[in-house]
């Protein structure tokens, strides 16, 4: 069999699934998933079909209807839970980019089809020996009362002997979503590459050289609730194959980077750097040579970074753009050091990846020169300070290895190389380890904490980081004689005096500054002030925002505030006039603003009380965000709320803000302060002596004059530099709107106050009206409405207590939809048998073509032409139905022996037939199954439908 190329197989695998098998090609999801907050990258194959799984598609949707799907998923893994960046170059199968080869079924086919499938697209298709094939399932697990999946063993056992099917732990075979949703097992198919065919030992042994993992099946068969595991009304398959690791094994090369996925980007790199060939093999000499280390790492950071780009991500100090570009400066190191690149290369490299997989992501082509823009001025800029960190790097390694002192990169080296040089921490680990290195990362957190408590810069957005004043900075103040700004207004009255002292525009500190200034970053400048009543952001509340209305007339607004070393800078744009150094004004605070959040943290306090009553009192604060239009709160916690959890924690918090607490906020010492009783505080937090002490309830004087008082436990009490409410009864109103897991056993809880609040209790109020109303419903409408109404629910802010309500009454409506489906579709099935009578009754000539008006699923439209068939056994049999309330035509098509001879095949004619509407279909040449999309194209396809069986019979 001639070997095949990486686009053959890929265009295969859709072609098995699409054509052969009715599948509908879905595009891949962009690599950047905007609408999903969960991932910084599109990580697997499922992640656009998530709705499917969750039962939450909206009517109309792309995703509505859709029964089987197949296609590639772009997909990376670096940052964050999935993180593959450390280890690409250093072996034969780590990317940061790959492909994921996927088919699905959304409750249509299950375990037996998706195994006989699998095998014969891997034996009978690609030829793979059948000897070197191994399969594992799911061994069960008692602690959870998971049963061993027996089913997929004895499927597999048609294919395969017993020795060579595996079972598998938890770890490896059962699939999750997340701590709630659908999962369930999984059954993994190996290639097993030693000489003799025994290396069965080996699978699930991550021994990827020897036995590689090509393809995971999925069968999603339960939901994981907060009670346990129950079963989903709807069984789902969900496949993916690794595309460079089923390369590489059909194109029998010992690693992902030998096939031709990478060789055109490995030539373009020798072109543009003049290095040595490329030296294939998985042989100890060639995956730890230097300059094969710096081709794969390069070739694949360039995939990341192209596909990134293309799909709207840029490189940045936030998030996923800080991760690229991490990704993008550890191409460009081993592209300096290892390849002698001393210029930018990078970006040249992008034109051969868009040659060769531009037909199959033609976005990437569209892209090309934004993407080569980004990847060439990313790279220069690194490129100015990149020398000099290699240098400093180089001392600190050869100063780790002088007697006395550990064998490691010390804290303040790093720190210096990620501070000034630009140097990631994961490269300066990635350099260290090629000298046999270390880093201190626990000294380097420690001080990267320490700048940004400085800095306050934690959270700021890109655009306006240039506007924090650098150390260099702060110390030009001081000998400027600009005296750090006083703050003490900042509990005080809306409106303020002061005088500008300083104009910093990023690079320097201007006399005065217009809007046109071109120095200025999008027009925005900071202003250094004598004083101010605004709040910087700080300890997860965000600032103040302002305006400045000079005695000259001028205005300045006031869009962001940040301390930095005392300073405070008020950062912003001029709206009106100039401004000059040494102008007095007015400073004129956003009350709205300031109230919204004073409401949200004060929202804070009471939640975590209510925590802790309910969770314990070993439940600490882990993070925080306060802000105007709502709060988010972080604490550890091993698994969800329960729902009367939640239902208990808000009714707690409600209760504070009704019975309308006064809130008492004064310093005191912190001594004392430490020993009042339930007095809370964040975790390793340093705080002044004095400390600012908030107290909801008592006031902090009897706080004082009784530390020891039990009784205080009852109420909030903090240490905390934030704004707050005078009284509770002001945040009107509260709603806890939803909870995520954020990291290993750690939560995060987001809440609404006033206004926010009351609408999310409307709204939900408005919701528990409708769910209700099901219970009169007529029942064949419970279909449509109980999917419609899940949806809505699912996607609604409103109070989590309400959602958990209404998802148990859904539920229950389920069921009665469920039956109701079943009862309508019996009813259409008779009704389709009933009119296939008479279409067989009628026919005449060697086929009968014909519409079923019953909006037949696939089921009863077979059923109906068995029927037909029945009475006329040697006619071809093709038959439509239209589905008006799904949109779409569903064709079958069944023919005898005797035709086929003849040259008449099922699956010719319904692709030829749904083609005529807007759909695809296939199968075998006695028995086929398509669709169509396009409703009013009916006739067109009975018309094609005829033309094919006429000029193929004749």
């Amino acid at each position: 069999m001639p070997v095949l190329s990486a686009a053959q197989i890929r265009a295969q695998f859709i072609d098995f699934f699409v054509a052969q098998r009715a599948h509908t090609p879905v595009p891949s999801s962009p690599v950047v998933p905007h609408h999903d907050p969960t991932l910084l990258f599109a990580n697997a194959g499922m992640n656009q079909f998530k709705p499917l799984f969750l039962g939450q598609v909206e009517p109309g949707s792309p995703l509505a209807g859709l029964a089987r799907a197949a296609n590639t998923q772009k997909c990376i893994r670096a940052g964050g839970k999935h993180n593959d960046l450390d280890d690409v170059g250093k072996d034969t199968y780590h990317h940061t980019f790959f492909e994921m080869l996927g088919n699905w079924s959304f409750g249509d086919y299950f375990k037996a089809e998706a195994i006989d499938w699998a095998w014969e697209l891997l034996t009978q298709v690609w030829g793979i020996d059948p000897e070197r094939l191994h399969a594992t399932y799911f061994e069960g697990d008692p602690s959870e009362g998971l049963q061993p999946d027996h089913e997929a063993r004895e499927l597999w056992r048609r294919h395969l002997p017993a020795e060579r099917i595996h079972p598998g732990n938890k770890k490896d075979n059962f699939w999750e979503m997340g701590d709630t949703g659908p999962c369930g097992p999984c059954s993994e198919i190996h290639f097993d590459r030693s000489p003799a065919k025994d290396g069965g030992h080996l699978v699930n042994a991550d021994a990827q050289d020897t036995v590689v993992e090509i393809w995971n099946l999925v069968f999603i068969q339960f939901n994981r609730e907060p009670p346990g595991l129950l079963d989903l009304p709807a069984k789902h398959v969900d496949t993916g194959m690794g595309f460079e690791r089923i390369v590489r094994v059909l194109q029998g090369k010992d690693s992902n980077y030998d096939t031709d996925v990478f060789s055109p980007l490995f030539a373009a790199i020798q072109t543009i750097t003049g290095a040595r060939a490329y030296t294939p093999g998985a042989h100890e000499e060639a995956l730890k040579d230097p300059i094969n280390v710096a081709y794969r790492v390069c070739a694949d950071h360039v995939r990341s970074l192209t596909f990134a780009i293309a799909d709207g991500a840029e490189p940045s100090n936030e998030g996923r753009g800080y991760v690229l570009r991490s990704i993008l400066r550890r191409a460009a190191r081993f592209g300096k050091q290892t390849l002698g690149m001393d210029t930018p290369w990078l970006s040249d490299v992008v034109p051969t990846l868009v040659e060769h997989m531009g037909e199959t992501f033609p976005e990437l082509a569209k892209a090309e020169p934004h993407i080569r823009a980004v990847i060439n001025d990313e790279e220069q800029s690194f490129g100015r300070t990149i020398e000099q960190g290699i240098k400093l790097f180089e001392q600190a390694a050869s100063e780790s290895r002088t007697p006395n002192l550990e064998s490691r990169i010390p804290a303040t080296a790093a720190f210096q190389l990620h501070d000034t040089y630009g140097f990631p921490i994961d490269l300066t680990r990635q350099m260290a380890e090629e000298r046999g290195l270390t880093v201190d990362e626990d000294g380097f957190q420690k001080l990267m904490d320490e700048a940004r408590e400085r800095s306050r810069a934690g959270g700021t957005a890109d655009e306006l980081a240039p506007l924090l004043l650098p150390t260099s900075a702060v110390d030009t103040l001081e000998k400027l004689s600009v005296k750090p700004t006083d703050d003490a207004a900042k509990f005080g009255p809306k409106l303020a005096r002061a005088t500008i002292r300083a104009i910093w525009n990023g690079e320097d500190f201007d006399q005065n500054t217009r809007l046109k200034d071109t120095k200025t970053t999008a027009g925005r400048v900071a202003l250094i002030l004598d004083k101010t009543n605004c709040y910087a952001e700080m300890g997860g509340q965000l600032a103040d925002h302002a305006i400045l209305r000079t005695d000259q007339g001028d205005e300045f607004h006031i869009e962001q505030v940040k301390g930095v070393g005392g300073y405070i800078c008020h950062i912003g744009r001029v709206t009106k006039g100039e401004l000059s150094v040494g102008e007095p004004g007015e400073l004129r605070r956003d009350e709205q603003r300031r109230s919204a959040i004073a409401a949200n943290h004060t929202a804070t306090h009471l939640l975590n009380l209510a925590l802790r009553a309910h969770l314990g009192g070993d439940t600490d604060q882990k993070g925080s965000l306060v802000a105007p239009d709502r709060l988010r709160f972080d604490f550890n916690a091993p698994k969800p709320l329960t729902p009367e959890q939640a239902v208990g924690v808000e009714a707690d918090v409600r209760a504070q803000i009704d019975a309308d607490h006064a809130v008492d906020a004064k310093p005191a010492p912190l001594e004392t302060a430490r020993t009042v009783a339930g007095l809370r505080a964040v975790f390793g937090e340093t705080y002044p002596d004095p400390v600012r002490v908030v107290a909801i309830g008592p006031t902090v004087d009897e706080l004082l004059a009784n530390p020891a008082d039990e009784n205080w436990r009852r109420f909030s009490v903090e240490f905390c530099g934030g704004t707050h409410l005078a009284r509770t009864g002001e945040a009107k109103a509260f709603a806890l709107t939803a909870e995520e897991s954020v990291s290993k056993g750690i939560r995060r809880l987001t809440a609404l106050t006033g206004e926010p609040a009351e609408r999310a209790i409307a709204e939900g109020e408005r919701l528990t009206a409708a769910v209700g109303a099901l219970t009169g419903a007529d029942e064949s409408t419970l279909p449509t409405l109980v999917p419609h109404l899940t949806a809505e629910v699912d996607a609604a802010e409103i109070p989590l207590s309400t959602k958990h309500t209404l998802r148990a009454h859904l539920a229950e409506h389920q069921k009665r939809a469920k039956a109701a489906s079943k009862q309508a579709a019996q009813a259409g099935a008779k009704h389709a048998a009933e009119e296939a009578k008479h279409l067989g009754a009628e026919a005449t000539g060697d086929v009968v073509i014909g519409v079923i008006h019953a909006g037949a699923d696939r089921g009863a439209l077979l059923a109906a032409a068995d029927t037909i068939k029945a009475n006329a056994p040697d006619r071809g049999i093709l038959l439509i139905s239209p589905d008006e309330d799904a949109g779409k035509l569903t064709i079958v098509a069944k023919v005898p022996e005797p035709l086929i001879a003849r040259g008449l095949k099922a699956g010719d004619w319904v692709r030829a037939t749904a083609a005529a509407c807007s759909g695809k279909g296939g199968g075998k040449p006695d028995s086929a199954q398509g669709g169509g999309t396009d409703l009013t194209k009916l006739e067109e396809a009975l018309a094609a439908a005829r033309t094919h069986s006429t000029e193929t019979l004749g």
